[in-house]
Order: structure tokens, then C-alpha cells, then sequence
């Protein structure tokens, strides 16, 4: 895939247009997710659409001299041609003529306008009215429209009102209430968007900004954003969740934080995995590791149940403690080394296969399957010391 979209880098290089190569249907959930095309964009907001294109040209560039910017390109406006006719209010007035009646007379003559329906058995045709087109199909021709005034005496709409052709944006965008447009960018390759931000930030702080404008990042960055707030409130809300239940189910507020304590240690493995196969942080990567999470508070809660059922057995006696440990411990190696084996083995297709989606199956199983390595270590070795020590 690198190789086909260097070389088609390489050769379709069109002035005015950037190259985003990015898969379709991807494209499709982010533009409907996010409202823009590529990895990242700029949304330019204010006022004056002429300024906010020059801000936003600006924007592209500075971004176009920084070296982690893949490509990047800001909208433009394609010209449109307007007529504009603005009334001569103190002209109409000498003719009593007002506003409205001027605005009446545009919107028939010209635009044309419904003013009856004509009712043919069970189908209705509106009846429109208006000039022919040959008398309003040039400026010159609009400027001698007949208007009458309110003695009975004919004008022309020149007369009372000033006709011109303007340039202007073929299309107006606007967002939370302020006009808008969008600078598009694709990072530079192995650069992701949250490392694009931080290397560009310091270029984009020294923009000066007209007053009354105003720039925002949007695009996946305002997702990652918005997931982060999520994970912020969701995680510490599941773990103390979590911590009630195991406290419901030991009776014990010291071994079920044992078993919350031995989370952090679990997930080790995950993360060296992850960083050995070079994967980012991203949500499929969360959400395997909130998996893994909970296959390895099941493994500290089977173990202490055996610990304490063997400790039980013992009549607590302090002499045979170890003894106690020892059994508890070594009854759980062979449902633990079945229970491990299985979900390698299980999502071991996953990460050597390929197709469409397994590249997120991929994010999503290899914490679990890097946790697999060190979370029946932890349960196996380190909760039975703990335990030991603390019945000592």
C-alpha cells in the first residue's frame, strides 16, 4: 500500500488540488462523524467570508512550511456572479413608491411568484407570474423594466433602484450561528494527528488573528478529544464499580484492593506488546485493555477463592500456613494454564490474518493476548506472596 501511494504521489500532481489517500468507507464515517474528509482540519469562523478566506489561505501557508504537514489546503469560494439591486429609497419616495412595493415588483416580474392554482380533476398546477425571458434576460434589460408609480405614471426600475452584477462565494458555509470555512490537512506519513498538533502549535500560536475571528482543530483530533473527556469519567466510575463488587464478594476491603492492585501490573504486558508490534493508543487499543482488565481481575478473584478456601481448611492455623498457600496456589496452575491457552489460541487468527476489519481485530486483541504472558504470572505469584504475607 505505501509503495502504490508513493508512486501515486509521485505522478498525479494537480495544481490547486492535495492528494488525501484514505479508504472510502473510512472516509465516509469520519466525514459523517467529524463533517470533514481528511485525518485532521482547521475551522476558520467569523464574519466577513472575504477575511475568513484570507485567514484561512494564511493558515495554509504557514502549515505548508512545517515539515510534519503531509499536504494541506484551504477552501476557496468559487466565484459566483450576483445581480443586486438595491432600492433608491429617497427616489421611490418622490414617485410614492416604497420599499415593499419595489420588493413586489422584483419578486413578480423577475423571480416570478405562484399567485393561483389551477384545479384539473384530481391534479393542481400552480399558475406562476412574470416577465417573458427576453425582458429579463440582461442587466440592460432590467435596468428598463416599467414600474408605476403611484400617480399612474411609468418609470423605469433604474429609476428607483441602482442594478448591478457582483462577485461574491459560490456557497456559504456556517457553524454555531458564524460563517465558516475549512483547511483541510494530511499529516506527513508515521506522523499521528495528536504528535501533528504539538509539532505545529508553536507556528499557529504566532498567527496573528484578526479580532472577531477565531480558529479551531476538528476533524479525528475533536473525536479523540471528546472519547478522552468519555474515558476520563467512565474508567475511575467502572473501577470503583468494580472494587464494590469484589468488596460484596470477599468481604474484605484489603484483598479486593489486592485484586484492583494487580491491574496495573496485568496491563504491563499489553503495553509491551503494543509497542513491539508499533501500534498507536487508540480506542480499539482501550477497549482491549479494559478486556484484558477484566480477564484479570477473574484471575485474582478465582485465586484468592482457592487461597481462602484452602486457608479455611487449615482452621487457620498459622503453623500450616504456607502449606495452605502452596495448595491453594498450585490447584489454580492447570485451569489457569487451560484458560490462557484458550484465548491465545482463540485470537491468535486474528493477529496473524488479514481481510477486511482485522486491522482493528488487531488493536483490539493484542492487549489481551500481550496481557495473556504476565497477567497469569501476576495472579499465579505475586497475590499468593501478598496473601502469605498478610495472613503472617
Amino acid at each position: 500500500m505505501d509503495d502504490i501511494i508513493a508512486e501515486l504521489d509521485e505522478r498525479v500532481q494537480i495544481p490547486g488540488v492535495t492528494n488525501a489517500w484514505v479508504q472510502p468507507i473510512r472516509t465516509r464515517i469520519e466525514m459523517l462523524a467529524t463533517g470533514v474528509k481528511t485525518p485532521l482540519a482547521i475551522k476558520v469562523s467569523g464574519s466577513d467570508f472575504r477575511e475568513i478566506e484570507k485567514l484561512a489561505t494564511r493558515i495554509e501557508e504557514t502549515l505548508s512550511e512545517e515539515e510534519a504537514t503531509g499536504s494541506v489546503i484551504a477552501e476557496r469560494s468559487g466565484g459566483g456572479r450576483y445581480i443586486e439591486i438595491e432600492p433608491k429609497l429617497r427616489e421611490a419616495a418622490r414617485y410614492g413608491i416604497s420599499q415593499s412595493d419595489i420588493h413586489d415588483h422584483i419578486q413578480y416580474a423577475i423571480g416570478g411568484a405562484n399567485i393561483a392554482t389551477s384545479v384539473q380533476g384530481n391534479e393542481r398546477f400552480p399558475i406562476n407570474l412574470r416577465y417573458p425571458r427576453e425582458q429579463r434576460d440582461h442587466i440592460e434589460k432590467l435596468q428598463t423594466l416599467p414600474v408605476k408609480s403611484a400617480s399612474g405614471q411609468w418609470l423605469n426600475l433604474s429609476d428607483v433602484a441602482d442594478i448591478r452584477v457582483t462577485q461574491g462565494p459560490a456557497m456559504l458555509k456556517s457553524e454555531d450561528a458564524r460563517l465558516s470555512s475549512w483547511v483541510f490537512i494530511e499529516p506527513a506519513k508515521g506522523i499521528t494527528v495528536s504528535d501533528y498538533i504539538n509539532q505545529v502549535g508553536d507556528a499557529m500560536a504566532k498567527m496573528e488573528i484578526p479580532v472577531g475571528y477565531n480558529w479551531s482543530w476538528t476533524g479525528q483530533y475533536k473525536a479523540m478529544q471528546q472519547v478522552e473527556s468519555d474515558l476520563k469519567e467512565i474508567i475511575p466510575l467502572t473501577l470503583l464499580v468494580i472494587l464494590l463488587l469484589l468488596y460484596m464478594t470477599f468481604r474484605s476491603l484489603p484483598q479486593a484492593l489486592l485484586v484492583i492492585g494487580t491491574l496495573p501490573l496485568a496491563l504491563t504486558g499489553s503495553l509491551w506488546l503494543i509497542y513491539l508490534l508499533d501500534y498507536n493508543l487508540s480506542l480499539a487499543v482501550i477497549v482491549g485493555m479494559i478486556a484484558l482488565a477484566g480477564v484479570a481481575a477473574e484471575f485474582g478473584v478465582v485465586m484468592l477463592l482457592y487461597l481462602n478456601n484452602a486457608w479455611k481448611a487449615v482452621a487457620y492455623n498459622k503453623n500450616q500456613l504456607k502449606a495452605a498457600v502452596e495448595e491453594g496456589a498450585l490447584l489454580r496452575v492447570r485451569p489457569k494454564a487451560m484458560t490462557v491457552l484458550t484465548i491465545i489460541v482463540g485470537l491468535l487468527p486474528i493477529m496473524l490474518g488479514g481481510g477486511v476489519g482485522n486491522e482493528v481485530m488487531q488493536r483490539i486483541a493484542a492487549p489481551m493476548v500481550g496481557g495473556m504472558v504476565l497477567a497469569p504470572l501476576i495472579s499465579m505469584l505475586v497475590i499468593p506472596a501478598v496473601f502469605y504475607l498478610a495472613r503472617k
